[in-house]
């Protein structure tokens, strides 16, 4: 009895285990990744988005955003200033402790 509880035990472990290191190894293997070169398709898509980080940061804001882009977001923030109150709504509160 005590012997079936501990092998009973003992493969609960042994699975928790292969688990956890099946998980480790699958991330390792991404961080190693960064080392040698990316697939097409990875690389394609990090270059885009270094590609968008660098127009936004050239635009100051959204890129290729038209007109609409900007009534629908005032219209947002008008609705939002009804519903909670005054403030400026595009910066994240500050909160003070006493």
């Amino acid at each position: 009895m005590i012997l079936r509880q501990i092998l009973r035990l003992s493969s609960l472990f042994h699975s928790a285990v292969s688990t956890h290191v099946r998980r480790n190894i699958g991330l390792s293997a991404i961080v190693f990744n960064k080392t040698k070169e990316l697939d097409p398709v990875q690389k394609l898509f990090l270059d885009k988005i270094r590609e968008y980080n660098t127009k936004s940061k050239q635009a100051g804001g959204p890129v290729d955003a038209g007109p609409d882009f900007q009534k629908d977001m005032n219209e947002s923030l008008a609705r939002l200033q009804r519903a909670y109150g005054e403030g400026d709504l595009t910066k994240f509160p500050e909160f003070k402790f006493e």
